[in-house]
């Protein structure tokens, strides 16, 4: 019987050998090293997820604080799930992290992962002043190995930008040529912040666009081997086309919202409607769905608001002006100080009003405050004489770095709401979604809600307080 079991093993370690031969990975044993230069949400999400599968993973950035914190096991920033992974990467030498040495990354590993960051120019155009940077360090350090190895961009980057961009500088630092001796793939993440780590793992979709074939198919590989027997769809396709089908995707998301939040202000002037319900129903046709039709007081973050604004901008470059998502991001930036006009509607003057804001992160689950919709409204506020307390579970540190001491922080929900005159729900953490209306009536001086993210239930709330609604005809 043991023989049986021993010959089974045998037999399907064999099996599982050619397999991964016939993608171009030889065995589990000799599985490809890498590298991630960038240890944002995508690139430690990344570097993290190939490490917790087996893979020896470096992940390399500039800013040494950070490193420091990863090589300790605790990642820069907060993620669900992120933290006891890393720990273990860690502690299991899977992973490890260099601060300002891409050269030795790249020339220790036979994949580099790039997921620098591409913020907006005051144009709304992308600056590449990173991706710049990291692709001509990593083609010295090209220049320095033997052996082919494969670049992938993993930031997101207009269309263009890693065949016109990167390929040249990788290029000319090296002297080597792409395709011969050296490979370069585009794969765009589709990850979401709160449950970004989740989504490395099990990808609903893997996008390659790649300059020479060779490398498309042994990226595949890697890919085919990181997801098992959970394999999610490959899509090969060009360098263009990968990076344009990342930017089509948020731009399509971020409109949706645009429109929804369209119809919820038709809504508020029209008696008796609601949006939610227009929403609900609008979602059970198969053609619509229900993603992304949540009325509220818009989207932030780092990725919805920049990609659309250098869209606009790379199809303005091709003189082509994309209307519909110039519509989106103007609904979209006058959106959040609809929380302020419920505001002056309730209370008339803001002067000297105390507001509390529940709620300071872009969205549930990170402490992430890029274009995090309470910017704009506290600066309403702010600007209107209001005094403003403010409450978030884990986002307080980064929005000390903004706000400063121009608000006031609590450190309870009960702290932000003592003695205020109105509440503004801008953030849908789940804690906030258990309060009810006798909640707020013991503990507001004023027991007015204006429910930014449609969490309450206007029926109830109604009863007992004063309370505004995003989409909820009056």
């Amino acid at each position: 019987m043991l023989l049986c079991y021993v010959n089974l093993y045998i037999f399907s370690m064999i099996t599982l050998s050619k397999l991964l031969l016939s993608f171009g990975v030889s065995s589990l044993s000799k599985r490809p090293k890498i590298s991630v230069i960038g240890v944002g949400y995508v690139g430690l999400c990344t570097a993290v997820g190939l490490a917790s599968r087996g893979y020896s993973v470096i992940a390399c950035d500039i800013e040494v604080e950070k490193i420091n914190k990863i090589n300790q096991g605790i990642p820069p920033f907060f993620e669900p799930g992120i933290q006891e992974k890393l720990s273990e990467c860690i502690r299991s030498g899977m992973l490890k992290g260099l601060a300002n040495e891409t050269d030795r990354a790249v020339v220790e590993t036979d994949f580099t992962y790039v997921a620098v960051g591409t913020p907006s120019k005051p144009d709304g155009s992308i600056d590449l002043t990173y991706i710049e940077s990291v692709a001509l360090n990593i083609g010295k350090a090209l220049k320095q190995k033997n052996g082919y190895h494969i670049t992938i961009i993993k930031s997101t980057v207009v269309p263009g930008t890693t065949q016109n961009v990167v390929l040249p500088l990788l290029e000319r630092e090296s002297g080597k040529k792409c395709d011969v001796d050296f490979g370069l793939c585009m794969n765009p993440e589709f990850l979401r912040q709160g449950s970004a780590f989740q989504d490395t793992l099990n990808a609903d979709r893997v996008v390659i666009g790649s300059h020479d074939k060779q490398a498309g198919d042994k990226l595949e590989a890697l890919y085919r081997d990181f997801y098992s027997i959970h394999v999610p769809p490959i899509i090969q396709t060009t360098l263009s086309t990968a990076e344009l089908i990342k930017y089509a995707s948020n731009a399509m998301l971020a409109t949706k919202i645009s429109f929804i939040n369209t119809i919820a202000n038709i809504c508020e002037k029209i008696p008796g409607t609601d949006v939610k319900v227009v929403a609900e129903v609008m979602g059970l046709d198969k053609r619509i769905g229900p993603q992304f039709l949540d009325a509220g007081l818009g989207y932030g973050g780092s990725c919805f608001p920049k990609d659309v604004k250098a869209l606009i901008a790379c199809s303005e470059a091709f003189d082509y002006t994309p209307e519909l998502l110039v519509a989106t991001e103007n609904v979209n930036k006058y959106q959040p100080l609809k929380a302020v006009e419920f505001c002056r509607q309730q209370l008339g003057t803001l002067k000297d009003k105390q507001i509390a804001v529940l709620g300071l992160a872009f969205k549930p689950d990170t402490d992430d405050l890029r274009e995090a919709r309470a910017i704009p409204i506290i600066a309403q506020l702010l600007a209107e004489g209001a005094c403003i307390v403010a409450y978030d579970p884990v986002a307080f540190p980064t929005a000390n770095v903004i706000f400063k001491n121009s608000i006031r922080y609590a450190d309870s929900v009960v702290g932000c709401l003592k003695g205020a005159d109105c509440c503004i729900l801008v953030t849908e953490w789940s804690e906030f979604k258990k309060l009810t209306p006798d909640f707020f009536k013991a503990h507001m001086k004023q027991a007015i809600l204006i429910d930014g993210r449609r969490i309450y239930d206007p029926q109830i709330f109604n009863k007992k307080l004063i309370f505004s609604a995003i989409g909820l005809g009056q």
